[in-house]
Order: structure tokens, then C-alpha cells, then sequence
């Protein structure tokens, strides 16, 4: 595997003071480095691939059983679709903590308090490990919203839809409206919860993009508390694309609900704008946006 390098953000010139006070950035930057967020991103020496490989494995195996295990007790389960979504929940409580235990990464929760709300639950997204914390914190009673295309992965595609979770079309926005409306009827009539991820996507460098609206017409239609979920480290531990495991801690922040109740369709964007800001003030400052 290549090793991951940090760029360099210094601005080079030919003027001699200005290359003195690069020198003097460089150094500062380099006795500070071992306190940075960054530090295990230069830990890619051949023992510590092999054994994120090892881990990676062994993760896909135990992920392999539990998955077939749900799966028989899903298609036994089909005539009552709801009890579905909670024995899909209780797949995640064990097969979610089994993982995060197998990759070793240090976890601190913080704000349990707030994690058993009948409530939408959201994330930011910079690592597959992401999937794996919801998974295992997310309280029974949950239903997930994904892509469609979730269908397609290997054998936990497949148990989402027999756990009836939910799918949206994002390709098609009319399709996708009709399926939020959808799943807000289906959630109000059932009391059930949500979790979703509000950027649409994951993070390549664990800074946090900008939010869709979806979380926001769902809380108008639900009138569901919506409970921000802030992760950071996730993105050092496990990168988008990449396949080594570094022992990056890892903390899980429960926020305190925030009411919608009382939220009109006119201020859309300021409700966005609000929650977005919030995770901006919770995340530390080599995960929030660049200005």
C-alpha cells in the first residue's frame, strides 16, 4: 500500500524573509505533529498492514455468519415486516460492536442520555466505521434510509432489505420526494425512529460537507426530535477507499434533541444552516469545513 503523505500548505517565494519564515513554520509544525489529530495517517509500515488485513478479514468473516444467521431468521419473519425492523436492529447491536471490537479502536460515547429518543438520528460520514457505530448505538425501533443501490453489497444489501429499511432513488428527485414522504408516513404510523447521514455521502478527508435538505423535510413530516450524533477520528482510523485499520481513538457525542415541532417549510435552509453550524462548533478543527 502507498503511503499517505501530508501536504504541504506553506506558500513558496523567492524573497529571502519570506523563506525564513517558512523555515520557521516548518519547524514549529514539526514539533508540534505528535500532538495533531493526523498522527497514525504516517503509521503504514508493513506489520501494522498486516495486521489491519488480518482484522479487515476476520471482520468480513464474523460479518459473513451473523449476516446468514439474520438472514434465516428475516425470511421466517417476512409476513410481519415491522418485527423485521427490530430483529434487523438487534443484528446491528451485535454484529456492530462485534466489529468496532475486532478493529480494536478505542471508543469513548459521550451524551448517552439522549440515545434512546424516538427521534432522527443523524452523522457525519468520512469512514466505513461510521456504518458500524450506527449499527451497534442506533436504539431499537430504528429504520435506516439509504441509495437504492444498497441492495448490491454483499450480503448486508440484502439483509437491509429484508429488514425493511428503507431506499430512496437519488438519481430521480421526484421518485426520491415520493419516498421521504413515504417514509415519514410509514415511520409516524409505526413510531419508529430514523438514522441517515445528512451529507449524502462520506467524507474523502474527514472534513464535513455540506448537508441535503432530506433530514429536514423528514422532521417537518415526522415532527421528530432530531438528534445529532457527532464522530470524529473515524475518518483516521479507517479512510474512504483505503483498506488499513491505524489505532486511531474514536469518540461517539449524543447531542441534546433539538425540537421541530414547531419548524415551517419557510426556513428550510436557516434549519440547515443551524444544525450545520452546530456540528461545526462539536467537531475539531481538522474535521470542520475550509473556509
Amino acid at each position: 500500500m502507498r503511503n499517505r503523505r501530508l501536504e504541504s500548505f506553506f506558500n513558496t517565494d523567492s524573497t529571502p524573509e519570506v523563506r525564513e519564515t517558512q523555515k520557521i513554520q516548518v519547524r514549529d509544525e514539526v514539533e508540534e505533529r505528535p500532538r495533531a489529530a493526523d498522527v497514525y495517517v504516517d503509521n503504514d509500515g508493513w506489520i501494522s498492514g498486516l495486521i489491519s488485513s488480518i482484522r479487515i478479514v476476520t471482520c468480513f468473516v464474523s460479518m459473513m455468519v451473523t449476516t446468514l444467521i439474520w438472514a434465516l431468521i428475516m425470511l421466517l419473519l417476512l409476513p410481519w415486516p415491522y418485527e423485521r425492523i427490530r430483529q434487523g436492529n438487534i443484528y446491528g447491536h451485535v454484529t456492530g460492536r462485534m466489529l468496532m471490537w475486532i478493529l480494536g479502536n478505542p471508543v469513548n460515547i459521550e451524551g448517552s442520555e439522549f440515545s434512546n429518543e424516538r427521534a432522527i438520528y443523524i452523522s457525519n460520514h468520512a469512514s466505513p466505521i461510521d456504518i458500524f457505530l450506527m449499527m451497534w448505538l442506533i436504539p431499537t425501533g430504528t429504520v435506516g434510509i439509504a441509495k437504492k443501490e444498497i441492495i448490491w453489497y454483499p450480503l448486508f444489501g440484502q439483509l437491509y432489505v429484508l429488514a425493511n429499511h428503507l431506499r430512496i432513488d437519488r438519481s430521480n428527485p421526484t421518485a426520491a420526494i415520493q419516498s421521504m414522504k413515504e417514509a415519514a408516513c410509514a415511520v409516524v404510523k409505526n413510531k419508529l425512529s430514523l438514522v441517515l447521514f445528512p451529507e449524502g455521502t462520506r467524507s474523502r478527508n474527514g472534513r464535513l460537507l455540506p448537508f441535503k435538505k432530506g433530514f429536514v423535510h423528514l422532521a417537518l413530516q415526522t415532527q421528530l426530535p432530531i438528534v445529532p450524533m457527532v464522530l470524529t477520528g473515524t475518518h483516521l482510523a479507517w479512510r474512504k477507499g483505503g483498506l488499513h485499520i491505524r489505532p486511531a481513538p474514536i469518540t461517539v457525542k449524543y447531542l441534546p434533541p433539538l425540537r421541530t415541532d414547531e419548524w415551517t417549510d419557510e426556513n428550510i435552509d436557516a434549519y440547515i444552516k443551524m444544525v450545520y453550524n452546530i456540528y461545526v462548533e462539536n467537531l475539531p478543527e481538522s474535521q470542520r469545513p475550509l473556509s
